[in-house]
């Protein structure tokens, strides 16, 4: 399994006004990768809602946005680290449903299904590591 990761970018998150950076910033790098306009869509929507969480509930954080390639594939990367709270039960999280701030709960379901992969690492009271990966077509 052969990986190569060129970093991009890194865009803080510590205010509200950062999601809008984080948005800009990843539908820059994929129209520049070449993502057809309904990827790049999905991308940015994942993008910003992960945003949002760190911003709700970490206060602040990181994203870095990768190239990547895999097996002959290229892609982008998008990891969302924070040391905030952490998610007490990521099962729990990932349910259709699951609030914990008394929205819709689509947030992290939703998250996952827009994208190719997502892992989440979690440690309760530590942080979190949300990492995505969206594939070209």
């Amino acid at each position: 399994m052969d990986t190569a990761n060129s970093v991009e970018t890194e865009v803080y998150i510590n205010a509200e006004s950062d999601i809008v950076k984080v948005r800009k910033v990843t539908r820059d790098v994929t129209k520049k990768m070449g993502f057809g306009i309904t990827d790049i869509t999905r991308i940015v929507t994942a993008a910003s809602e992960l945003a949002r969480n760190i911003y709700l509930y970490a206060k602040n954080g990181v994203m870095t946005l990768n190239n990547i390639t895999l097996n002959g594939k290229t892609g982008i990367e998008l990891v969302f680290q924070d040391n905030g709270p952490g998610i007490e039960d990521v099962d729990l999280a990932m349910g259709e449903g699951y609030s914990s701030s008394k929205s819709l709960g689509l947030g992290l379901p939703g998250t996952k299904r827009l994208m190719d992969d997502m892992s989440i690492e979690s440690i309760s009271g530590m942080g979190t590591k949300i990492i995505i990966r969206k594939w070209k077509r």
